[in-house]
């Protein structure tokens, strides 16, 4: 299975709750906020995560696909659990 890889920026810092939220997630912290980036694999995991997002009080701010992000089979992003 192929899936996408993703980045979300948010504005403001992550809560703890939110680190958990997104702990699949690479999360990287600036003065401006965070960025998370990870597998996205259909467009329901998508909606679910920008869900998410809105569920923990988070803005926004972009999300997008990175060019030739896509995760192959048996990259540790890749796996069914």
């Amino acid at each position: 299975m192929t899936s996408n890889t993703y980045e979300f920026k948010v504005e403001g810092q992550l809560t703890e709750q939110a680190r958990e939220a997104f702990c699949d997630m690479d999360i990287e912290e600036s003065s401006f906020g965070a960025a998370l980036t990870g597998r996205v694999i259909d467009e329901a995991h998508l909606l679910g995560i920008m869900a998410q997002c809105r569920t923990l009080g988070l803005i926004v701010v972009s999300a997008h696909r990175i060019p030739g992000g896509h995760t192959p089979a048996g990259h540790p992003w890749a796996s069914t659990g």
